[in-house]
């Protein structure tokens, strides 16, 4: 019904109608699309990708093992950092690594107990920042005074399993691995008691599981590093003039920055960390809009690079148009379905039952194209990750596609705008963060 609406309206001669037409079948079948693209992408990087798993790592001797730093911003990060800490300084089966914290602004008692710690672990040291400035800003100083060659990003709220470092730097010893710039890993939902909770182990399981792998086997590209737990070499993060700090998602800017430079990221779903995640609406969609402009920020960035330049990009170029249907998509989503809606306001009140019978029969069956594209999608996600453990919770599958795809693009409308000014300098984006709130750790 919507083809015919556009098209009566809008289309004057044959050829630019069939132009429209392709363009709105595209644009309206882009969720289905995209699904089936990582369905097979992940199928792809399982049964096809050489050499993507490092599951039977090589247990490096100590007087083999490269420096690590474990570089942890903090703001305002009292009840979890000492936790953390002491997870990191003791149970971690590495030797040749030091804990770096960057105590950025805070203004609760995070730096006392950073102090205290200090006593208690020699691995540990502390900058302290005066000013919260944000997170990019703490791991451009914290880079400068790191003594590994390798950089382990770990948030305040971060889990990372006791073999880690040693299976992280599997990515990076050997021949092979000299161009590897970063590699991030598989995230596993920690608090899973809210039905949120849950959901959100679906998603990521959709989002690590399926489309990090798929990107992977797409000329190894990645849209985003794991902020919470990625090793980076320091070199690389040199190379490229460190994380941007006008930008409001330093894990998906320096993915970017790294593609573009022409260096290689890697995805390793055989490491896994465990972190915390948004609990209620207003914390996940605030978690979101920061993602999304984040993601609108760096396509703004690299776009005339990407159409100036096509062949030099031509490895990454997938990704670049996979981001640019996804942001032209979240605004065509809102719009038609304000056409449609008032649409199918004005049939009732006209009392056109035919029409409206069959614009409600359409919409059916668009929607069930689509959770059946999501289903082989999340299928796919819990199957491959963790071995089929969360098959469990594809239960929630329903309220991911229903909660999860409606806040994507609508994250990606509302800060179209401010990504657009920041992009711009015409914005005060100071990179300060204000950390969410946290819960401990511990059980019971």
């Amino acid at each position: 019904m919507l083809f015919d609406v556009f098209i009566q309206t809008f289309a004057g001669k044959n050829a630019f109608q069939t132009f429209l037409s392709i363009c709105l079948l595209i644009l309206c079948l882009y969720p289905v699309i995209g699904a089936l693209f990582w369905f097979f992408g992940s199928l792809s990087y399982q049964f096809l990708k050489k050499g993507k798993k490092e599951v039977n790592f090589v247990e490096l001797p100590i007087d083999k093992q490269p420096m690590i730093t474990i570089m942890i911003p903090a703001h305002n990060e009292e009840i979890m950092i000492e936790e953390t800490i002491d997870y990191l300084a003791t149970e971690l089966n590495y030797s040749n690594y030091e804990l770096l914290v960057i105590n950025d602004g805070s203004t609760d008692n995070t730096l006392t107990i950073l102090q205290d710690l200090q006593n208690k672990y020699k691995k540990l040291r502390v900058i302290n920042v005066l000013k919260n400035q944000g997170k990019a800003h703490g791991f451009n100083i914290g880079t400068h005074f790191a003594k590994g060659e390798y950089i382990l990003s770990n948030d305040a709220d971060t889990i990372p399993e006791r073999d880690a470092l040693m299976k992280y730097m599997n990515y990076f010893i050997n021949e092979v691995d000299v161009n590897t710039a970063a590699v991030t890993a598989n995230m596993d939902v920690q608090n899973r008691t809210s039905l949120l909770g849950k959901s959100q182990t679906v998603e990521f399981s959709s989002i690590v599981g399926v489309i990090k792998r798929s990107q992977t086997a797409v000329n190894d590209s990645m849209y985003s590093y794991s902020g919470a737990n990625t090793m980076y070499k320091k070199q690389f993060l040199i190379d490229v003039g460190g994380f941007r700090q006008d930008r409001s998602t330093e894990d998906i800017s320096i993915a970017w920055d790294h593609l573009m430079f022409g260096v290689t990221p890697r995805f390793a779903p055989n490491i896994l960390f465990h972190m915390n995640v948004p609990e209620t609406l207003s914390q996940l969609y605030k978690q979101r809009k920061r993602w999304a402009q984040g993601g609108t920020e760096v396509w703004l960035t690299n776009f005339s690079k990407f159409i100036l330049h096509p062949l030099k990009y031509k490895y990454v170029y997938s990704m670049f148009l996979d981001t640019t249907f996804s942001i032209i998509w979240s605004f065509f989503f809102f719009i038609t379905s304000f056409i449609f809606l008032a649409m199918m306001t004005f049939f009732v009140l006209t009392g056109d039952v035919e029409r409206l019978w069959h614009g409600v029969a359409m919409a059916f069956i668009f929607v069930t194209f689509e959770l059946i594209s999501g289903i082989f999608q999340l299928l796919a996600a819990l199957i491959l990750d963790s071995e089929g453990e969360k098959l469990r919770y594809l239960i929630f599958a329903p309220l991911y596609m229903l909660l999860f795809w409606m806040v994507n693009p609508l994250t990606i409308v509302t800060t179209f705008i401010p990504a657009l000014k920041a992009y711009l300098g015409k914005d005060n984006h100071s990179g300060a963060w204000v950390s969410p709130t946290r819960k401990s750790l511990k059980k019971g």
